[in-house]
């Protein structure tokens, strides 16, 4: 299953998936081709959907065929291009710069770990690009892509093994691209 997650007509961006669509939230700067890390950009491409992380304090564990783990306290993201653990999971204390995935707010009660730029990673390009939730306001993230709780339990709950999130360009993004040329960032 392809999810796809696109800007609409309105300026909004959209989250699609078996039929189904819903409002969701990208990060500050938009949908962005040459995403970098700390741009607050969410990337273009197709990243496979790696394991889903939950909060067992606040929720029960969603029903996915997804691999599910349990966030504790101590686990963190490294985002640190100069770390060989760039753009891994770590456990704090954590000496270089990192993510907590242990939050007060309600963002990180699930994430879904994309598989962008981890295979391997490269330093600079981006790092904890995740699929988690939004509140109300669908205000934007730091490069994720957000949706609402009901909704993502509806997408996990189609989710298996093998499926892609799929992050589309602007339409002038793409219009900008020669398909002659072969860019890297123009793959589609």
């Amino acid at each position: 299953m392809d999810i796809h997650v696109a800007k609409a007509a309105d300026g909004s961006h959209v989250l699609s998936w078996n039929g189904r669509s819903v409002p969701c939230a990208v990060g500050r700067t938009g949908i962005r081709l040459d995403k970098r890390e700390g741009d607050g950009g969410t990337p273009v491409g197709s990243f496979t959907l790696r394991r889903v992380l939950y909060r067992a304090d606040r929720i029960d564990a969603p029903r996915t065929g997804l691999p599910v783990s349990v966030i504790a306290r101590d686990d963190g993201w490294c985002d640190d291009p100069a770390h060989p653990d760039y753009n891994r999971p770590v456990k704090l204390p954590f000496a270089a710069s990192h993510e907590d995935l242990w939050l007060d707010s309600i963002v990180y009660n699930i994430i879904v770990i994309l598989g962008h730029n981890d295979d391997p990673p490269v330093p600079g390009l981006g790092s904890a690009v995740f699929f988690h939730l939004t509140g109300a306001d669908y205000g934007p993230t730091a490069g994720c892509v957000a949706v609402q709780l009901p909704d993502m339990l509806a997408v996990l709950a189609d989710a298996k093994p093998g499926d892609r999130m799929v992050i589309a360009p602007s339409p002038q993004a793409m219009a900008a691209c020669d398909p002659v040329e072969r860019r890297p960032d123009c793959f589609w």
